[in-house]
């Protein structure tokens, strides 16, 4: 009991393990019912649907949690078949992953726009406001979708023929109404 105790002491005393400006080098690891274990994993932890439920103190046997449909207030879930984008957002993950890992700028098949914004999120000494890792992979997700993986082969094109397609115009728009987020940042003048 006490070794029990002591591991969720352990992940709530101490509970972040990678910087917000870094790529996830590690995680903990949770049980089948979302509690945390004494356990830390390396690398990146998958997505998926977790609901943070605190543990009861005591449970009558044989009643179970019952569960709740994830919409997003389109219908696309029903209790009979829910939607479920984890499997998606884990095979882009790793085709960012596998593409931001490239190291030469050719090989990144982007504008010259891009690869220049790229460039300097990824190697531009930051003064003061540097941005999370999370909003980099978030632009680097979206240049991946529009300008990457619609001209690179299998298996990045067969993303295109499958659940992510409606997505498109979506995003072919929020990139030509938010291209200024797309620009490196221009020299600002000093405000002394």
């Amino acid at each position: 009991m006490s070794e029990d105790v002591s591991a969720v002491e352990r992940f709530f005393s101490d509970p972040i393990l990678n910087s917000p400006y870094e790529y996830p080098r590690a995680h903990w690891e949770l049980d089948a019912h979302g509690q945390p274990t004494q356990h830390i994993i390396e690398g990146r932890r998958r997505a998926e649907f977790i609901t943070p439920i605190p543990k009861p103190k005591q449970r009558k046997r044989g009643e179970e949690q019952a569960g709740f449909v994830f919409d997003e207030g389109r219908g696309l879930s029903t209790e009979r078949q829910q939607y479920d984008p984890t499997p998606n957002i884990n095979t882009i993950r790793r085709h960012v992953d596998d593409w931001r890992e490239r190291k030469n700028a050719a090989d990144w098949h982007v504008t010259p726009e891009t690869a220049r914004l790229l460039q300097h999120w990824r190697t531009y000494a930051f003064n003061s406001f540097r941005p999370f890792f999370c909003q980099v992979e978030a632009v680097e997700t979206l240049i991946w979708l529009t300008e990457v993986a619609p001209h690179e082969g299998s298996p990045s094109k067969a993303l295109w023929n499958g659940s992510i397609t409606p997505t498109w115009p979506r995003i072919r728009s929020c990139r030509a109404s938010h291209s200024s987020l797309l620009r490196a940042p221009e020299r600002r003048p000093s405000w002394r």
